[in-house]
């Protein structure tokens, strides 16, 4: 809260500036929004490790080639290999599936922050999925999303613009720090080196995927695929291998004797014999001692371990089952779901990561308006998390109902607003029922009175309880007299 409070004084001093400010007075106005760009009162030593210490200053001097080159490999293995196409392609599907929501805890400020958020998200185009997809599929690939915030003469944030991560520079010190806040992130030329654009702390939102240690600023964040490149490698060269040998030794040949012949014989018979090759010969004749016999191809043409070998080591380095990729071969229904839990635990934290950069561009929005909200008073999350099935979502829902946990938690855990779902329940009960139950609230209401939810645990496929909802009758459940 120190570090919001300092960046919200500096954005009151700025607000109060005139609008023609220079673009740098405002950077240095918000430098202190990033918790990495002071060090605090009590930090000791360094948080940069001593091998990677020194690779840093060098890289600060150019763009880092390494980091360019495996970028570049992995959108090659993307244009060329469907498998890896499909893999970022479903990473980034299961992470945006059901889009952010925004999920309110303090009702005396809900109402307005999120207007200022549905008025957010339809600048920045975060309810259209192919936004969402974009930049999902490009912090998949790439390991980061630079998203770069754009202020308009209202001072609002009108836009989000994703940048090549590969072109990003951080600027920090020995200890992992930001040098100048003001001038955090450099976007350099990759033939000159030249400083294309220079951006401040709070201007440049990066999310970072799997980062070596997150409170080192410098340290980038590792693609989704960065330790199969290798293996790739290998897999495509084995493949094309395969291809070649099947096409050179697998035809059928045919050894032609004759006896005797001298070479204009033999050269006679070789060119009579060829030049009826594309019929179709069932016979062959000779006049002299001698005889035709069939050379069989290569024997071991469906040997295929090392191609399986690599396609195992290869797809064992991504959380996707290699079941989900069409390869079912010896794979069982309880292996494939363990597999799958494990994979959407890999999209849950993505998720998690993409909610947490639009969450700070957000609250840097309302800085701006001069809103500086607690970090309790509301939550960004995507809608379904893949770990859980719409079955299992429902279910855990109803064991909650059953337990008596109030509506607005159990609404909130299901991926719901829960202002939303309330102001829908109103407006049900004021179309449906003109005659509501004294007392009643058709808002906070838990359902017809009677209503009995019952569990019955490990009842239903795949091991989930079996739920039942049995509604009272006319004489409001008491049963037969």
């Amino acid at each position: 809260m120190n570090i919001l409070n300092s960046a919200f004084n500096a954005i009151k001093s700025w607000r109060a500036t005139p609008t023609t400010a220079s673009s740098t007075a405002v950077a240095k106005a918000f430098g202190t929004f990033n918790p990495a760009a002071e060090s605090p009162a009590g930090e000791r030593g360094d948080r940069v490790a001593s091998d990677v210490a020194m690779e840093r200053l060098y890289r600060q001097m150019w763009i880092d080639t390494e980091r360019r080159a495996l970028i570049r490999q992995i959108r090659l293995m993307d244009g060329r290999d469907p498998r890896v196409k499909r893999i970022h392609a479903r990473a980034a599907r299961d992470t945006i599936r059901g889009g952010l929501i925004f999920q309110g805890k303090e009702p005396a400020s809900s109402d307005t922050l999120k207007r200022e958020w549905t008025q957010f998200k339809g600048r920045l185009q975060l309810d259209i999925e192919s936004k969402l997809k974009s930049d999902a599929r490009g912090f998949v690939m790439e390991g980061n999303l630079p998203l770069q915030l754009v202020l308009d003469a209202k001072r609002d944030v009108v836009a989000a613009i994703r940048m090549p991560s590969d072109t990003m520079v951080p600027i920090t010190d020995m200890g992992g720090r930001f040098k100048n806040p003001a001038t955090a992130w450099e976007q350099r030329d990759v033939m000159t080196n030249q400083v294309l654009a220079s951006f401040a702390a709070w201007q440049l939102v990066m999310c970072r995927l799997d980062p070596d240690n997150f409170d080192d600023m410098g340290a980038m964040g590792r693609p989704f695929m960065d330790a199969c490149v290798t293996t790739w490698q290998k897999l495509t060269m084995t493949e094309e291998d395969l291809v070649i040998r099947r096409r050179m030794r697998a035809p059928l040949r045919l050894s032609h004797v004759l006896e005797g012949a001298d070479d204009t014989a033999l050269q006679a018979y070789r060119k009579t014999t060829e030049n009826e090759k594309g019929d179709i010969t069932t016979d062959f004749y000779s006049n002299k001692k001698g005889g035709v016999s069939a050379v069989q191809g290569d024997s071991g043409m469906g040997e295929m371990t090392d191609v399986i070998h690599l396609m195992d080591t290869f797809l064992a380095g991504t959380p996707l089952p290699k079941a989900l990729l069409g390869y079912t071969s010896g794979l069982s229904r309880d292996i494939l779901e363990d597999l799958k839990r494990d994979y959407y635990d890999e999209v849950d934290g993505i998720q998690d990561s993409l909610a947490t950069g639009y969450m700070i561009a957000f609250r840097i929005h309302l800085l701006f308006k001069g809103i500086d909200p607690d970090t309790d008073e509301f939550t960004l999350r995507f809608a379904q998390r893949r770990t859980e099935t719409p079955n299992q979502v429902a279910d855990l829902a109803l064991k909650y109902i059953a337990a008596g946990l109030p509506e607005d938690m159990v609404y909130a855990d299901m991926g719901l607003d829960p202002d939303y779902v309330r102001q829908k329940k109103k407006e049900q009960a004021a179309r449906n029922d003109p005659y509501p139950p004294v007392g009643g609230d058709a808002g906070t209401g838990g359902g017809k009175p009677g209503t009995k939810v019952n569990v019955t645990p490990g009842n239903a496929p795949k091991g989930e309880s079996a739920t039942t909802i049995s509604n009272a009758g006319g004489n409001g459940g008491r049963g037969r007299a």
